[in-house]
């Protein structure tokens, strides 16, 4: 799994013109799925991102994770982040999950966050959805398990 990891100062998701999905200060993550992955794999992903530390303490050193902060998730699924750009000019899709089982982890990944305590907003998996946010520092990482 994947997740890319945005510190935010707010973000929303829209689709057809209705939000389905809006925070303040926390992180967006644009979740992509992989042929292996599974359970296991989710819940250490999602463990790392809420964990990670990427919030300015008073020092101003990022020291401070998501829970920490009190911060919010918005989670946004993200089909192109599994693909291999290694060769040519077209991007290959062939090592990305299936849409089943892309779902599955992303549903479950949502709601053991949820289960964490963590206020956590979410797109529309599979929709065309139009993402704004404005990315404190710009702050951007890749998490990968």
């Amino acid at each position: 799994m994947i997740a890319l990891i945005q510190r935010v100062s707010r973000a929303r998701v829209t689709v057809d013109a209705d939000i389905t999905g809006a925070i303040d200060r926390g992180l967006l993550v644009l979740l992509g799925v992989e042929r292996d992955d599974n359970l296991e794999k989710m819940e250490k992903l999602a463990t790392k991102v809420m964990s990670y530390r990427v919030f300015a303490d008073a020092g101003g050193k990022m020291n401070l994770n998501l829970q920490q902060v009190g911060g919010q998730l918005l989670v946004v699924s993200q089909f192109t982040l599994a693909a291999d750009t290694g060769r040519g000019l077209r991007p290959s899709f062939s090592g990305a999950g299936t849409p089943e089982q892309a779902l599955h982890l992303y549903e479950a990944f949502v709601a053991y966050c949820r289960r964490q305590g963590i206020s956590t907003e979410t797109g529309r998996f599979g929709a065309d959805m139009q993402v704004e946010l404005v990315n404190d520092g710009p702050v951007t990482f890749q998490l990968q398990v």
